[in-house]
């Protein structure tokens, strides 16, 4: 079954109205019924700010990067792009097709 993955690239430290914008996202995603999402924490990398986020001991609080993976048919991805703008609205959002050859969604 031809379908997409929608991956939104996050930090840590990203908030949505007091919660990690991972789980908020994660929960908007289950609500709107997307056949799945995971999030997935990085240990080194870098977004639109060019500035690297990694662990290191000498640092007192992590900002690690966050990968939210959401699949599903590509309308009800599009269907949750204008709030998830609304939500993450700096951050980078990409799609791409994929191929699912198990564990597709039961009713």
């Amino acid at each position: 079954m031809q379908s997409k993955i929608l991956t939104i690239y996050l930090s840590e430290n990203d908030t949505y109205k007091g919660k990690s914008a991972h789980q908020a996202i994660i929960e908007f995603l289950l609500e709107n019924d997307v056949a799945g999402a995971t999030a997935i924490k990085g240990i080194e990398g870098y977004g639109v700010h060019s500035i690297i986020h990694k662990t290191s001991i000498l640092r007192l609080g992590m900002d690690l990067p966050i990968i939210v993976q959401a699949v599903d048919e590509e309308e009800k991805l599009r269907n949750t792009l204008p709030e998830l703008k609304k939500m993450i609205p700096d951050e980078l959002i990409v799609m791409q097709d994929v191929e699912i050859l198990a564990g597709e969604k039961r009713s």
